[in-house]
């Protein structure tokens, strides 16, 4: 094979070594928190190119832990337990939002401001770390915003 067959073949590959295992974190954003909340929640979704890949964790330099949570109500009682992992399935995408699946900030650091870009990292099994940012919106109004600050852990 030649140099210019091989460097085309490689032209040709490449974009299929780019689809494996690629995640794109749009829309991420936390609520504005108080001075009296230790805790506060991210929310975004995950879009995958590629195959099939699973979250495993999350951290996030703002709190003392983060973790993935689920939230559900229950005959009427809302029930909220931690994640160990979340699947992304192959050409799909899934939403952490409000009142399901979401991401748990533990232990603030400080309170999130609005306007507040708040580092995230992400740890997938197939694509690695993926480094993002979530923008801290103000806080909606009370019934209107989920769980995130109904709860002490």
């Amino acid at each position: 094979m030649s140099v210019r067959n091989t460097f085309a073949t490689l032209a040709l590959l490449a974009p299929l070594a780019a689809l494996a295992g690629q995640i794109e974190v749009r829309d991420g954003y936390a609520h504005a928190t108080s001075t009296a909340q230790p805790v506060g929640a991210g929310f975004l979704t995950l879009a995958n190119g590629g195959a099939a890949d699973r979250l495993l964790g999350v951290s996030c330099s703002c709190a003392q832990s983060a973790e993935l949570h689920s939230m559900s109500m229950d005959g009427g009682v809302m029930k909220m337990r931690k994640l160990d992992t979340i699947d992304i399935p192959a050409k799909g995408s899934v939403a952490l939002e409000p009142g399901g699946m979401h991401l748990m900030l533990i232990g603030l650091k400080a309170p999130l401001a609005e306007g507040q870009q708040v580092p995230l990292e992400l740890r997938f099994d197939k694509a690695g770390v993926v480094r993002t940012t979530l923008k801290v919106k103000a806080r909606v109004p009370a019934g209107h915003e989920g769980h995130e600050h109904m709860h002490k852990h």
